[in-house]
């Protein structure tokens, strides 16, 4: 009998975009399969990425087409407001026709509601990075920055209607948001050809992103 060795799984590429440093279990277990390659860009070479550089223009060393997904996990609020819709054309071109974007960055309009009822400078969770405050999911991690890491300022903020509208006004064609436990939203922007039933089972039942869904 004819025996033929097993058939190999493409890799797929996911771009980690804001990385900083290594950490496995930062990348989202969407990511955790076997047939997935991270490849990890920060604009602070101190972290040692695979790629130095700003998501804002990608040409240096991003070929069109050239990933299967991106990660972005609060990395978007450090943009300047001017910057976010070329920084989401960039994840446009980036991507293969079937690709995704998950992203995932503090909801202001959820933090404004702890803001009006008083508690600005008060924790309303910890993170590995230690307590968070309002103040912390506005203006970037306070005791970061002070430590001079000045690359965790954060300088715009989104809402669920304007991180939908603009991975629209950027050329996804489809963009789906749900909101987190911890004053954040999540938006996973599709590709034109990107097929969600296969994408779907990536993701946890947690993960819920019919909240809104912009077309």
């Amino acid at each position: 009998m004819t025996t033929f060795p097993p058939r190999r799984v493409p890799h797929k590429r996911v771009l980690n975009t804001g990385s900083g440093p290594y950490d496995r279990g930062k990348l989202h277990p969407a990511f955790h399969g076997g047939n997935w390659n991270e490849i990890r860009l920060d604009i602070d070479a101190r972290v040692a990425p695979d790629l130095v550089g700003s998501v804002t223009d990608m040409r240096a060393f991003a070929p069109d087409a050239s990933f299967d997904a991106i990660w972005s996990s609060h990395n978007v609020e450090h943009l300047h407001a001017h910057e976010v819709l070329p920084t989401f054309r960039e994840f446009v071109r980036v991507l293969r026709p079937d690709g995704f974007a998950l992203i995932t960055c503090p909801d202001l309009q959820a933090v404004a509601q702890l803001v009006a009822e008083g508690k600005m400078d008060q924790t309303v969770y910890v993170s590995p990075a230690g307590p968070i405050t309002p103040l912390d999911m506005m203006f970037g991690h306070i005791a970061s920055i002070a430590a001079g890491n000045h690359f965790m300022a954060h300088n715009t903020g989104f809402t669920a209607e304007r991180l939908g509208r603009t991975g629209l006004d950027a050329g996804f064609h489809e963009v789906r948001i749900g909101k987190g436990r911890f004053y954040d939203i999540w938006a996973l922007a599709l590709m034109p050809a990107a097929d969600l039933g296969q994408i779907a089972p990536l993701f946890r039942e947690t993960d819920q992103f019919d909240l809104m869904r912009w077309r």
